[in-house]
């Protein structure tokens, strides 16, 4: 059985972790080396390019963060679950996603993000 909530923390901790290199080892650690991420804005493959992704979000909203938001749910190798992206401790997130993933071998090994609300532009 698939711990939806423990994925969906360790998933956060990734997208949170300032630290390139320490992102690196919660990358190997969470997902598989092989693994992709896709959302309306970009498709990368690799941790490498998956760490990279994360580093130019966190360079664009420098003081913003993510943080769980409802009940992560899984059965399988499937896992869902939502977030939303502010600044220190928000209250009203200008940004919120659900992101599916599957899992392998016990990691993460696709990644699809939707976007639920986003500010106008």
């Amino acid at each position: 059985m698939t711990d939806a909530t423990k994925i969906a923390e360790n998933y956060i901790a990734v997208w949170n972790e300032r630290d390139a290199a320490k992102r690196g080892a919660l990358l190997a650690a969470n997902w598989r080396q092989d693994a992709t991420y896709t959302d309306p804005l970009s498709a990368v493959a690799g941790a490498e390019q998956i760490n990279d992704l994360i580093g130019g979000l966190q360079a664009q909203f420098p003081t913003f963060s993510f943080t769980l938001t409802g009940k992560p749910d899984g059965y399988g190798d499937r896992v869902r679950f939502s977030w939303a992206l502010g600044p220190g401790d928000f209250v009203d997130a200008p940004i919120e996603g659900t992101d599916f993933a599957q899992i392998a071998d016990g990691k993460l090994a696709t990644v699809t993000g939707f976007l639920d609300k986003v500010p106008p532009m």
